[in-house]
């Protein structure tokens, strides 16, 4: 998810009072063709009525980004007025921030716009951009390949004549391939991230073909455990993080003035890093520990 969006709806714009509901299909990327304003700057421009006479356009996207900061002015699942075609009843539409320093000229030429100079502005708002593609993406249950710019809409028929985000990616070197490809990556790593460990019930480590299974719920890991002895429970490095309790592997130990759950695995395992194998032969919750209390540890 994106670091920081800020949700203020603009309920002015005929759009947002249309109340129509779309459920959403794909992400259409555009930018402002207006350097140095940013994202939050649109919401006193654009949350006017059409209808009222407040301003000369029928427009309004979901959010705009910028290199800092996410602005969302209508609900992810809200007809926008953003691409001047049918992907209005399909997409969800975010407009990318330009910044300052240069101007337009016959159209979409950038003209006086440094790329040297730019460069950290624009690797921020293509991260952000990604970051928020892929919290959409999850949300809706699409991948990259769901993912277009305006002037990719216009060559499918979907959207209106328009050049962005082109003219402005290539002058970095970018292209939509390039920014499907990291929001793939990244929809990758956090699908990875979100998968629970495993937890192995065997008799050590190294005898895998004794595992009695192998379990995503560590409760259901010392369950099994429990009901076979001489089994543990291991986490996915190796570690062994609950003795069964028809094991009688274990001693007693009495704590002392200044000791810990690592010194206590330091001075009695050898290694520091097994305190959590005290920790959960004993069902601690936390890691304090009292003078007197007594601890089994594993032999």
């Amino acid at each position: 998810m994106p670091n920081k969006i800020i949700t203020r709806y603009m309920i002015r714009n005929d759009c947002f009072a249309a109340n129509r509901k779309i459920t959403p299909k794909g992400i259409m990327i555009h930018s402002t063709a207006a350097p140095g304003v940013m994202a939050r700057d649109w919401f006193s421009r654009w949350n006017k009525s059409y209808k009222a006479g407040e301003i000369n356009r029928q427009v309004c996207v979901h959010a705009f980004l910028d290199d800092k900061e996410v602005w969302q002015y209508l609900p992810w699942d809200h007809r926008g007025w953003h691409a001047g075609g049918s992907a209005n009843n399909t997409h969800i539409g975010l407009e990318l921030c330009e910044p300052g320093g240069f101007s337009y000229s016959g159209g979409f030429q950038m003209v006086g716009y440094d790329k040297k100079r730019n460069q950290v502005y624009f690797n921020n708002v293509w991260q952000n951009a990604v970051d928020l593609c892929v919290f959409l993406c999850r949300k809706y249950g699409l991948t990259e390949k769901d993912i277009l710019c305006h002037s990719e809409g216009s060559s499918m028929g979907i959207a209106s004549n328009h050049a962005d985000v082109m003219h402005w990616f290539v002058k970095h070197g970018k292209n939509m391939d390039h920014f499907r490809v990291d929001v793939r990556k990244k929809l990758r790593i956090s699908t990875l991230s979100s998968i629970k460990p495993l937890y192995r019930v065997r008799k050590s480590w190294n005898e895998a073909k004794s595992q009695k299974g192998a379990f995503r719920k560590l409760t259901f890991a010392i369950q099994c455990a429990d009901e076979n002895p001489g089994y543990s429970v291991f986490d996915e490095s190796g570690i062994k993080i609950y003795i069964g309790s028809h094991d009688p592997t274990y001693e007693i130990y009495t704590v002392v003035k200044g000791d810990s759950l690592w010194k206590i695995a330091k001075k009695k395992l050898g290694d520091s890093k097994r305190h959590r194998e005290i920790k959960v032969l004993n069902g601690l919750t936390s890691d304090v520990i009292h003078i007197g209390q007594k601890l089994k540890l594993p032999k």
